[in-house]
């Protein structure tokens, strides 16, 4: 198995070391295991795509409109 060397703030690792039964390394791995799947079905998602820059452009500008416009009637909803 191959070592990586991580660096983490010493705030961090005096955490980390308050919960000594856990494996940090299994985290990590399976940290970026997930993070490597999720690029890849996104790299397999775009290999197909007819998008353009712009079409993604707009379509995410309407993603964060909608977004926003939930936003606001869930919390004014909580604060009536």
């Amino acid at each position: 198995m191959v070592s990586l060397t991580l660096s983490i703030p010493p705030v961090l690792k005096e955490r980390m070391a308050r919960h000594r039964e856990i494996k940090w390394s299994e985290v990590v791995r399976a940290i970026i295991a997930r993070q490597l799947d999720s690029l890849e079905r996104t790299n397999a998602l775009m290999r197909n795509s007819r998008l353009t820059e712009k079409d993604v452009e707009e379509l995410a500008g309407k993603v964060e409109k909608g977004v926003v416009k939930r936003w606001r009637a869930a919390t004014s909803a909580t604060r009536s």
